[in-house]
Parts: C-alpha cells; sequence; structure tokens
C-alpha cells in the first residue's frame, strides 16, 4: 500500500503509481495524502496540486466545489487550478512548540457525491532564531583557595530551532586562569563548564572578566554572547591585631552615665567577613561587666553607672577581638577612677509644722531639718541659707542641725502660704549645693470684718411690681476663711414703720438678694431707705453695715381725673351759656383734669371727640381752654354738646372724658325756655317698653317655628343645612325704635343712649363714628346739625383707662407748703388769652362757688361736694365727697410753660371776673337726665 499513495516530497517532486487507475481505485487504496514544505513560507505560495492528486480535473475543482477545513486553516485551495496555497504565516516553533516533528492536519471535502480525504502538511524548521542566553552578565564568586582543575558550570543558551539549526558549540575568550569544557548529555544537548587552570591570587587581582559565545548550526550559523564576571573572594588567613597589648587610662568619677570611656580598635589585613571584628569581655569581674559595656562591633567602653571613687579606685579587664573566620587576640585594660566633688549636700527635714496661726509671735520654731555630705574633708563642710522674702530665717545647731524660725509677721490675708526654699553649700572646689523648698500654710483667724463691694446702694424699682420680685442684690466680702469668712445678711434699720417692714421687703440671709414682699405704688411710696448688715461666723463675730435706698418709679396705671365739669347729685348734667354774639376765640369755659401720676404720666392733653357742630369749638391741646372757633350761624343750634377726650402722655396713654353742655344765648333766662321747650315729650320709657313687650313676642314665636321645623327634620333623619338658614343669628329684625346697645371703641370707651321724641318730632339723630382716636385728632365723631346725645351719670365724668391697670389707693397726705403745690394739668390764670363769661347774676354767683371750690382743693381743707362734679358747691348739696378720698394730684402734675396751681388760679378769682362776660352754669333739665 506505500507504494499506491501520492505524496508530496520536500524536494517538490512528486510521483503517481497508476494514475490511470487512481479514480477508480483511490478511495480505497489510500486515505492520505502528505506534503512537506519549510516553515515561513510566504502567503499564496503553492503546497501542491491537490485536486490532481485526488484524480480530480479542473472543472470538478469547481463543480464538486473542493476546499479545505482545519482547526486552524493556515491553506485554502485554488478554484481555477486545484492547488494548496498557503493562507497565513506558518511559524513552526509557535505552532508545534517544541515537538520535534510538525504535522498539519487537513480534511479535504468534495460533494456530488459527498467525499473527504486526509490531507497532512509537514512543516520542515529553517534556522530562524539565533541561540540566546538568560542572563546577558553572570556572575560568579571562587574564593581563592579553590585547587586548579575544578570545574564550575555555566548556563547554556537555548534555541527554539531544532536539529541543526539548534545550539551546537561554545566559545571562550581568551584568559590565563580559566578553559571552556562543553558537556553533552545523553539527549544530544550540550552545556558549558568553566575549568580552573590555576590558583587563584586575591591580592594580585582581585576579578576576571570573560566573554562566552554560543553558535547554532545553521547555514550561516547564528550566534550568542554573555558577560561572566568573576570575583575572587577571600580566605581567612590573616588574625586581628590590636594597637596596643596594654591600656591604661584614668577618668574622673563625675563621669556621667553612658560616657564614652575608651575605643579599642584591632585592624585585619582580610577583607569582608573575614575582617570584621567584634569584640567581647573575657575574664572579667561580673562587678566591672555591670559597671561598663562594651560595644561589640566599635569596640567602645562606656560606663553603665555613675562612677564612685569611695566605693571602686580601679577597674581591671581583658578584651578579645575576633574576625568573622573565627581568628581572634586578646588585649588588658586599666581605667584608674580619680576622686571629685560629685557629691551634693543633702537637706533632711526632721520636724514641721503643718499649720501656723496668723498673728503668731517671731521667734516661733516651724521647722527642724540637717545636712548631709558623702564627701569628706572640705568638700563635705556644708552652709546653709534661704531667701530674704521671707518672714523666717535660720538658726545653726549642734552636729549639721539647724530651726527654721519665724522672723516677722504672719497675715494669712495677704500670704496664704509661703514656700521657703533652703540652700546648702559646700566647700569643695568647685562647690557643689542642694536646695529643698518646703510649704508653710498660714491658719487663719478671724480678724477682717464684712466689707461691702458699694459704699451704698441705690435701686430702681418700678412700681406694680409682682410680689416675691428681687430688686437689688448687695455683696460683702470677708477674706477670711471658713465660718470667719461666711457672710450672712440681714435687715438693721428702715425709715419704714417697724411693723410694716416685713410686709414691704426682706432678704436672703445667704445671697443678699432683696426681695420685694408686696407691689410697689408710687402714688403712695416713693422712696424708702434700708440698712443692711453684713455678719460673719466667727467667733467673736464681726458685721459692716451699708444703706440701700429703694427709688419706686412710677409707671402709667392712673388715667386722668376731670374735676370741672361735673355732674349734679342727682346725676343731671351742667351747662354754660355763651352769648350768641361770641366772635371767634371767645373762651367759653375750661376742662380741668388732674392725673395721680408723675412726669409724662402726667401730661394731659385735650382733644375733641364728639360736637354736634364739628369746627363751631376748639379746645387747648394743652390748656383745656374751650374756644369758639367760628361765630355762632343761623342754622347753628342753639344747644350744643362737646364731647372732650382727656389723655395723659404714658406708654400706652390712659385717657378719660368729659361731656359739656352749651347753650347759646344772651341770658340765662334766655337759655331756661330754650331748655324747656323739650321737656314735654311723651314718656319715652312707656313707649320702650312697648315695643321690648312686641319684640319678645315676635322672638318667642319664631324660637317656637325652630323647635318645631328642628323636630320634623330630625324625624325625617335629613341633615341639609339649607332648612336652618332663616334661623341664623345673622337675621335681621326690624321693629319699632329700640334702644342702641353702649358703644365703646379703643380705649376710651364711652356709652352713648339713644331718646325717641315725642309727636314724631325726631330731636337726637345716630351718631356716625370715624376711626379710633389718635394722638393727633380732635374729632372722631360728627353728626347732624342740631344732635344732642346726654351724659349717663357716672359714665363721663369718670375715668377709662386704655389698659385694664387697677386704680392706686389714694394717698391721704396733703399736708404740704404752699410753696410745694404745683397746679393741676387744667389750672391756668384768669388773665390767660379770652375771659370768662359774666353777664347776670346767676352766672357770677356760680363762677364765684367753682373758684371757692377750686380754692379749697388747693388749700387740702375743703370738700368736693356733688359726688363728682360741682366744684366745691358743698353748701348747695353738702359734705358727700371729701378731699381725703382723692389723691394728691400736686405733686404728679407737669405744665409745659406754665407754674401755675389751683391756688393762684383762685386767688385772682376771687374778686370780679373779666369784662368781657362770663358763661352761666346751670344744671339741665329732667329731659337731660338718663
Amino acid at each position: 500500500m506505500g507504494g499506491s499513495c501520492t505524496q508530496r516530497r520536500p524536494a517538490g517532486r512528486r510521483q503517481v503509481l497508476f494514475p490511470f487507475l487512481l479514480p477508480l481505485f483511490y478511495p480505497a487504496l489510500c486515505e492520505q495524502i502528505r506534503y512537506s514544505i519549510p516553515e515561513e513560507l510566504a502567503k499564496g505560495s503553492v503546497v501542491g496540486n491537490l485536486a490532481k492528486d485526488l484524480g480530480l480535473s479542473v472543472l470538478d475543482v469547481s463543480a464538486r466545489k473542493l476546499r479545505v477545513s482545519a482547526e486552524k486553516l493556515l491553506f485554502n485551495v485554488d478554484a481555477e487550478s486545484g492547488d494548496l496555497l498557503v493562507k497565513d504565516r506558518i511559524d513552526r516553533e509557535q505552532i508545534c512548540k517544541e515537538r520535534r516533528r510538525c504535522e498539519l492536519q487537513l480534511e479535504a471535502v468534495v460533494e456530488n457525491p459527498l467525499n473527504i480525504f486526509h490531507v497532512i502538511v509537514v512543516v520542515e524548521d529553517i534556522n530562524d532564531h539565533a541561540p540566546q542566553f538568560d542572563k546577558k552578565e553572570i556572575h560568579l564568586e571562587i574564593f581563592e583557595s579553590v585547587s586548579s582543575g575544578t570545574r564550575i558550570s555555566l548556563d547554556p543558551a537555548t534555541d527554539p530551532d531544532i536539529n541543526t539549526n539548534s545550539v551546537k558549540d561554545y566559545q571562550l575568550s581568551p584568559n590565563p586562569y580559566f578553559s571552556l569544557m562543553v558537556r553533552v548529555n545523553s539527549d544530544g544537548s550540550k552545556y558549558p563548564e568553566l575549568s580552573l587552570e590555576k590558583p587563584l591570587d586575591r591580592e594580585k587581582q582581585r576579578s576576571h572578566s570573560l566573554i562566552l559565545t554560543a553558535l547554532d548550526g545553521g547555514g550561516p550559523p547564528r550566534s550568542a554572547t554573555a558577560q561572566i564576571e568573576i570575583s575572587v573572594k577571600d580566605t581567612n588567613d590573616n588574625p586581628p591585631v590590636f594597637s596596643k597589648d596594654e591600656y591604661r587610662i584614668s577618668i574622673s568619677e563625675n563621669l556621667p552615665p553612658g560616657s564614652s570611656v575608651l575605643l579599642l580598635t584591632a585592624t585585619d589585613q582580610d577583607e569582608g567577613a573575614n575582617a570584621e571584628i567584634h569584640y567581647y569581655f573575657r575574664s572579667t569581674a561580673q562587678s566591672t561587666r555591670h559597671m561598663f559595656s562594651l560595644d561589640e562591633k566599635t569596640g567602645m567602653i562606656k560606663n553603665n553607672q555613675s562612677l564612685d571613687f569611695e566605693d571602686i579606685e580601679r577597674y581591671t579587664m581583658e578584651v578579645e577581638a575576633k574576625d568573622g573566620g573565627g581568628l581572634s587576640t586578646q588585649c588588658k585594660v586599666i581605667i584608674d577612677i580619680l576622686d571629685e566633688n560629685d557629691n551634693s549636700p543633702e537637706i533632711i527635714i526632721t520636724s514641721l509644722s503643718d499649720e501656723i496661726l496668723e498673728g503668731s509671735l517671731p521667734g516661733m520654731v516651724v521647722a527642724l531639718f540637717k545636712t548631709r555630705d558623702r564627701d569628706s574633708g572640705g568638700n563635705g563642710e556644708v552652709t546653709c541659707h534661704i531667701g530674704r522674702d521671707v518672714p523666717f530665717k535660720i538658726y545653726s545647731s549642734s552636729n549639721n542641725y539647724y530651726k527654721l524660725v519665724t522672723d516677722g509677721a504672719l497675715d494669712r490675708e495677704q500670704t496664704l502660704e509661703y514656700s521657703v526654699t533652703i540652700t546648702a553649700t559646700d566647700r569643695g572646689k568647685p562647690p557643689l549645693s542642694s536646695s529643698t523648698t518646703i510649704t508653710l500654710h498660714i491658719t487663719d483667724i478671724n480678724d477682717n470684718a464684712p466689707v461691702f463691694h458699694q459704699t451704698s446702694y441705690v435701686v430702681h424699682v418700678a412700681e406694680n411690681n409682682p410680689p416675691g420680685t428681687s430688686i437689688a442684690q448687695v455683696s460683702a466680702s470677708d477674706p477670711d476663711l471658713g465660718p470667719n469668712g461666711h457672710v450672712s445678711y440681714s435687715i438693721l434699720a428702715s425709715d419704714l414703720e417697724p411693723r410694716a417692714l416685713s410686709s414691704y421687703v426682706s432678704v436672703s440671709a445667704q445671697s443678699g438678694v432683696v426681695f420685694a414682699q408686696r407691689a410697689f405704688d408710687h402714688e403712695q411710696l416713693r422712696a424708702f431707705e434700708l440698712t443692711l448688715q453684713a455678719r460673719d461666723h466667727g467667733s467673736p463675730a464681726l458685721s459692716a453695715n451699708v444703706s440701700l435706698r429703694v427709688l419706686v418709679g412710677d409707671l402709667n396705671d392712673n388715667a386722668p381725673r376731670v374735676l370741672y365739669p361735673a355732674l349734679g347729685p342727682d346725676g343731671s348734667a351742667l351747662f354754660d351759656t355763651v352769648p350768641r354774639a361770641a366772635q371767634p376765640g371767645y373762651l367759653v369755659t375750661k376742662v380741668v383734669a388732674v392725673d395721680a401720676d408723675s412726669g409724662h404720666n402726667a401730661w394731659l392733653s385735650y382733644h375733641v371727640l364728639q360736637a354736634s357742630e364739628p369746627g363751631l369749638f376748639s379746645v387747648g391741646l394743652r390748656t383745656g381752654e374751650v374756644r369758639t372757633a367760628r361765630a355762632l350761624g343761623d342754622r347753628d343750634a342753639a344747644r350744643q354738646r362737646l364731647l372732650v377726650a382727656v389723655r395723659d402722655g404714658g406708654q400706652p396713654p390712659l385717657s378719660a372724658t368729659a361731656t359739656l353742655l352749651l347753650v347759646f344765648a344772651d341770658s340765662l333766662q334766655e337759655a331756661l325756655p330754650d331748655l324747656s321747650d323739650h321737656s314735654e315729650p311723651t314718656d319715652p320709657q312707656a313707649e320702650l317698653q312697648f315695643y321690648l313687650v312686641v319684640a319678645l313676642a315676635l322672638i318667642s314665636v319664631l324660637f317656637l317655628l325652630a323647635v318645631i321645623l328642628a323636630v320634623a327634620l330630625h324625624l325625617r333623619h335629613s341633615s341639609s343645612p339649607a332648612a336652618w338658614g332663616c334661623f341664623q343669628p345673622g337675621v335681621c329684625v326690624k321693629s319699632g325704635p329700640v334702644v342702641p346697645p353702649n358703644y365703646s371703641e379703643g380705649t376710651l370707651p364711652y356709652s352713648y343712649n339713644l331718646c325717641v321724641a315725642h309727636t314724631g318730632k325726631t330731636e337726637f339723630n345716630f351718631l356716625r363714628c370715624s376711626d379710633p382716636l389718635h394722638s393727633t385728632q380732635d374729632i372722631v365723631c360728627g353728626d347732624s346739625p342740631g344732635a344732642l346725645i346726654p351724659l349717663q351719670s357716672g359714665n363721663d365724668l369718670t375715668s377709662h383707662p386704655e389698659t385694664q391697670t387697677p386704680q392706686a389707693p389714694p394717698n391721704t397726705d396733703w399736708r404740704f407748703s404752699q410753696a410745694q403745690r404745683p397746679g393741676t394739668s387744667g389750672s391756668q390764670n384768669g388773665d390767660e388769652t379770652g375771659t370768662w363769661p359774666n353777664n347776670q347774676f346767676d352766672t357770677e354767683m356760680l363762677q364765684a362757688m367753682i373758684l371757692a371750690s377750686a380754692s379749697e382743693a388747693a388749700d387740702g381743707s375743703s370738700t368736693l361736694g356733688g359726688s363728682a362734679g360741682t366744684m366745691g358747691l358743698s353748701a348747695r348739696y353738702g359734705p358727700q365727697f371729701t378731699l381725703q378720698h382723692v389723691p394728691d394730684y400736686r405733686q404728679n402734675v407737669y405744665i409745659p410753660g406754665s407754674n401755675a396751681t389751683l391756688t393762684n388760679a383762685a386767688g385772682k378769682r376771687d374778686g370780679k371776673a373779666p369784662a368781657g362776660g362770663n358763661g352761666n352754669k346751670k344744671k339741665s333739665g329732667k329731659k337731660e337726665k338718663k
């Protein structure tokens, strides 16, 4: 069968046996076709004519789709010629690695009919790689004691080629000491070896450099080189040598531990480890080894401990030097210790007083101590001394004992303790000294009284303070210690009544905080003074006093009070007459008000709050004078009502209102018929009751209907809110005339009563109110001409504070001199701009009574008659309201630009009134009542 198969020869020749029988018998005779090619053929090179070797014609190549397949396809078939071509680079070393036979398995496939043929391509090696050493430089170390003929193996070179193309031979550069030997193993591999021709001498030549070359068997051959560096190692043939056989030195006993004493040096002619010398103690006492240390590497001797001549005068030791090869030598070292003054004196405290009372007498012994020096002779003689800035001194005793005694006054408050430094010095050269410090504590005695931080205290407290509030704190210090310095506080005296003192203030015994036991009232108590005592707990106890003055500051807690105009005892309002021909600026009347507060809180201002005829009258901002702003017109009503607001200067301000009823008439007789014309209306009370009954009946009917409707809706389980729409509280029911509710706005509450006229004639109209009153407004409500709203008794002439501040209790102490009585904020001299009206006898009588009442108020002895309002008409109404029920306003009122008082005003009006006429004051009729 071997002669029946066609094969591809390496030389490119091919034999085909029995070509005429191949198409019929090839599949049965042979299944493999073999080709042989060299590696690294170029792409497209022809391996062989596969179609012809398979017995296929050129037409069958394409018709039967001849092709090859492999795991890694490196070949393909030419579709026209049927040649097997190289498709990719073929590297035998990469494909077959280290295998000596490199065969590639292919499968040729044809169709119609389908058949598969096996093809083997043998890849032959070419010399495409040069030999290579693993290391370009080879370092070798050889002892100089190595004998001749010694072989040293070297790493071989490698070549990926095989057979003759692999490494074939080695060459070595010529030198007198080494030759090259090549060893061949059983597998044919070759290894280089160095052979020593003659002994090496390190002292003559320390190193050798050689070049090793590897050659392969290719044509032409390829080669590689490596550098061989040979270092000759030393042999330990020389022992160490000391510079001296015996070393003798002297050192001071004051040499500090760790100091260098002696450096031993030994030399060795060898190198490397043979020249590395180590030093060791040999035949040396343990005490010496503890005292000194020897560095093994450097040979340095150091002292481990302090040297003392009194203990040992000389140290002897032996030291051995050994090299790395084990050779050694010895030397002797003698160290002499020199005596020095190396011991400082010692101070030993034998007795010490822990505490010393301040004030102790000089000469008291506080400590005993002694000194000691280990040196002898002059080095052991010791003297002691202490500093000069302490009240102590030293007395010498026998056997180096000393006493420390006091030498001055001791005050613990100045110095709590003393640090006394005792220094002992010997007589050596140079002298040595040592010192020790003892602390002496001074014990306290009660020799210092408490001292307040201030000579006196003044505190300001606002009135109406909450009870229990701390208003001040006094503090005293006592430099003593313990109970001697523990201070407690108490109230020693006061300008208040002793029984009332505890209800005003108290002081904390521990902290010195002063507490207010009650709310202060500036109008009752403006200032008081306390004497506080600070007392320590020493024995005997010491104390100190200090004064504390408490000033009660004023708050705006009192609203202005209107003194004029006032209401009569039956609640009727007075009226003032104004001449019909009064010109603008005519002084009609004057609103007189006082405020119990002080300063700006009592600075009153007057404003028009409401007027029947706006613009007809004006009020002085600070004087309260009511003057005509224009002449009376034909359409102006004869009777006018003026509501005046009195506001103080506090923050927030408080205010009160006063109602003035003014009648334009030339005489009192002319004013009375005008008042009586309006006194005959039907009784409004009966008509009001009728309307109330009708309204009550109507509300009852509506309530009954609402209840019935609610029950019906509940039974139907309905919750629709629309069914209740007509019963909401917003529904307004209109009926006949009703009484409107009281009206209150801002911080000036006042009430208005609606009066219904008789016979269908409406005399009064509802007010139209504007914005709340501000500080710069004079009028807040306006009305049509002729509108008149009478006052309710007890409302218009009483105070209306803007804040809910309780009224302070009145001060009944009115006993002041005439020069100390300032006027009220409403007072004014009678000769100021404008005149008081003076027309008829009744007017003169009323004016005299008013001035008399003002004079009584100024003197503090008369009464204010008429409950609240007729300015001292005590003869007419009787003493129902006395001055002991009225606070003292004269001390609190401040009137800018005026120093007038009620007394002065009364004095200027004790005679005739000014010539400009006088307004008549009368009570209005019953229809003016509420």
